[in-house]
């Protein structure tokens, strides 16, 4: 049975870039792109179909991109609330970051880049499907609470005239 095309949707901040963007990614036979000049189109896109990945630019007129990420996140009349966002940006702020990482924006990507790298991460963004659903619920690299690890313990004591490393301190062996 065939795999079912997976829904990118893009909204750039110019429709040339967004056409082109397009043009790239539709290379892929396994995607379906579907571009936005506006808010407005993409959100009436989601109420009735899925979405599996969302291109957003920071750089665009109107609501600025986190805030329509989080309303993506909070709308529960979207078909895909959890939707993977990979976000674009000519330069990126710690205010900025801040305001991505709140809102649920699993990666942003700093412009100019190329088609094909956004391309390449679109595909690793499906495949891995780490997506960071509601807000508050992400677990990425720099936000997920971090597994406690036991503190070192020094190495047992050598004798000077030892050769031999033990591999497996903590095993008993039979002195000789």
């Amino acid at each position: 049975m065939p795999e079912t095309a997976k829904v990118v949707a893009i909204i750039a901040a110019t429709p040339a870039l967004t056409a082109l963007l397009g043009m790239v990614v539709a290379g892929d036979t396994r995607l379906k792109v579907r571009q936005f000049h506006s808010e407005a189109e993409l959100f009436a896109y989601m109420r009735i179909a899925p979405v599996h990945a969302l291109v957003v630019d920071f750089d665009r007129e109107g609501r600025p991109a986190h805030e329509m990420v989080e309303a993506i996140r909070l709308d529960s009349g979207l078909v895909s609330q959890d939707v993977p966002v990979i976000a674009l940006t000519r330069t990126i702020t710690p205010p900025m970051r801040h305001q991505a990482i709140s809102a649920g924006i699993d990666e942003v990507i700093i412009k100019p880049m190329s088609p094909r790298h956004l391309l390449q991460r679109i595909q690793a963004r499906l495949r891995n499907r780490s997506v960071v659903g509601a807000l508050g619920g992400y677990r990425g690299p720099d936000r997920r609470n971090r597994v406690p690890f036991p503190a070192p313990q020094p190495a047992p004591a050598r004798r000077f005239t030892d050769n031999v490393v033990p591999l497996f301190p903590n095993k008993l062996r039979p002195e000789a």
